[in-house]
């Protein structure tokens, strides 16, 4: 009874690792992957903010060149879930 008042070894092993942040669940992938899942979360960042000048743009040519970043911007994402 002294453990965890009444819980089960087990039952405390599992409430610990459902704790883990989702940083600490990161570390244990894979170099490649976190690398992969850096990436990508970097380019979700570049594209909401490329949306956001995008939004703001008022001259037509500024307008083009970011929809091009985004297109760009997207397909990368894309490649990296493929």
């Amino acid at each position: 009874m002294a453990i965890g008042w009444g819980k089960s070894f087990e039952d405390q092993v599992e409430e610990g690792n459902q704790r883990l942040s989702a940083h600490e669940r990161e570390v244990r992938l894979p170099l490649e992957a976190r690398v992969r899942l850096q990436k990508l979360e970097s380019l979700k960042l570049s594209r909401s903010r490329m949306l956001q000048q995008l939004e703001r743009a008022r001259h037509s040519a500024h307008r083009e060149v970011l929809m091009k970043g985004l297109r760009a911007i997207e397909k990368e994402i894309e490649e990296i879930l493929a």
